[in-house]
């Protein structure tokens, strides 16, 4: 038996954060990873350059039932924080559109930078743990984690585990068990930022536009989001469906403006006095990609020229293209999905330090709990900024 400071399930970004963090501080920190390697998910993301953070961080572009629990954390350690450590480093990065920061190179840089400031941290990958306990003793070593390696204690115990989303990368629900078995409720956890799926007669009528891709604005009661959109062989897809997904539940409509910024109605009634003779399709091929403009005219029977459609089928079509309402099937699930919304309830958690309020000792950091960031860098800024936070007292 092996007695530490800090015990860290998880060496995934906030894991790696909040070792780091212990490490500076001289804690004695033991970091538990059931893969065989650290930070996966760092390393697959934004195409293997990492989309490390966002310059325009706030809490707005956070979903979580306790909505104000991430100010206090991402206040503390914030965007320029994280980049103060990358030049630090050496590692050179771009910006792309909306504020994303990515690694000229490659994400391992990220990961290696982690590693680095870690130092002195033990790690054990490839370490799967069999059980939690703590002894409500005088002990300052209060907690007991048992592994197929060994059995180990601590003074503090960090969750870390991520949510079950990419189950492939060895996600799974266990930070959930470990909450509820201290007795911490757990908001129930769903896929997001995931493409969204479609039934089979919907799917028959959007039959060849697989590939076709567009800027468009899609509606969810009253978030919006405009961005790439990309039609797929099972659905929809592209930055715009993943942003809204996280805000989508199963039978949700959602709106969807082909042409955002454009009235199509007003636009086609000047097509129609300006040049009547020409096809509806080919004036709308104009605006959208020549074979979605043929599928919606053909949807809204509106095939002919422009002097043979009534204002009324023109309408049709233009409330078709700026306003397509449309119920998912579905979604491709935790397989796909770049993150969990849900998870363990903040409201058992100091927003300081992350640690549960009925149990001293105890923290969740990162996609563990019930914060969830839109895409684009945000997700990797909570894990940043709550893995420094429980860093700094665990």
């Amino acid at each position: 038996m092996q007695d530490f400071d800090i015990i860290i399930i998880g060496a995934g970004a906030a894991g790696l954060m909040c070792a780091a963090a212990a490490n500076r501080r001289g804690r004695r920190t033991l970091l538990l990873e059931r893969g065989t390697k650290v930070g996966q998910k760092i390393r697959i993301s934004g195409g293997g350059r990492a989309n490390f953070t966002n310059l325009h961080v706030s809490p707005a572009d956070y979903l979580s039932d306790n909505p104000r629990f991430c100010v206090s954390a991402l206040r503390r350690y914030s965007p320029q924080d994280f980049i103060a450590l990358v030049e630090q480093r050496g590692i050179s990065y771009h910006e792309r559109e909306h504020g994303q920061l990515f690694c000229d190179g490659s994400a391992q840089q990220i990961i290696g930078m982690l590693v680095d400031e870690a130092r002195g941290v033990e790690v054990r990958t490839a370490t799967n743990v069999t059980g939690i306990s703590r002894a409500d003793t005088g002990d300052a070593l209060r907690f007991t984690v048992k592994t197929d390696q060994g059995v180990f204690r601590a003074q503090s115990l960090v969750i870390a585990t991520g949510g079950p989303s990419i189950p492939k990368m060895g996600a799974s629900g266990f930070g959930y068990a470990v909450a509820r078995q201290f007795g911490l409720g757990v908001i129930e956890p769903r896929p997001g930022l995931v493409p969204l799926t479609f039934d089979m007669e919907t799917m028959a009528k959007l039959d060849g536009l697989a590939g076709v891709s567009l800027d468009a604005a899609v509606t969810r009661d009253k978030v919006r989001f405009t961005e790439a959109l990309l039609f797929t062989h099972r659905g929809l897809s592209g930055p715009v469906v993943l942003q809204i997904s996280s805000y989508w539940r199963q039978g949700d409509t959602i709106s969807i403006d082909l042409l955002p910024g454009t009235d199509v109605f007003q636009y086609l009634k000047e097509a129609k006095n300006a040049q009547p003779k020409r096809e509806v399709r080919t004036v709308l091929a104009k605006l959208l990609p020549k074979r979605l403009a043929q599928r919606l005219a053909a949807w809204t029977d509106c095939d002919g020229r422009l002097a043979e459609t009534s204002d009324k089928a023109l309408r049709r079509l233009a409330d078709h293209i700026n306003a397509w309402r449309i119920t998912p099937s579905g979604s491709e699930g935790m397989r796909t999905a770049e993150v969990t919304v849900g998870g363990v309830d903040t409201r058992a958690l100091s927003s300081k330090s992350m640690e549960v309020s009925s149990v001293p000792g105890l923290y969740f950091i990162g996609e563990a709990v019930d914060v969830t960031g839109h895409l684009g860098g945000f997700n990797f800024q909570w894990a940043w900024a709550s893995g420094h936070a429980c860093g700094q007292v665990a």
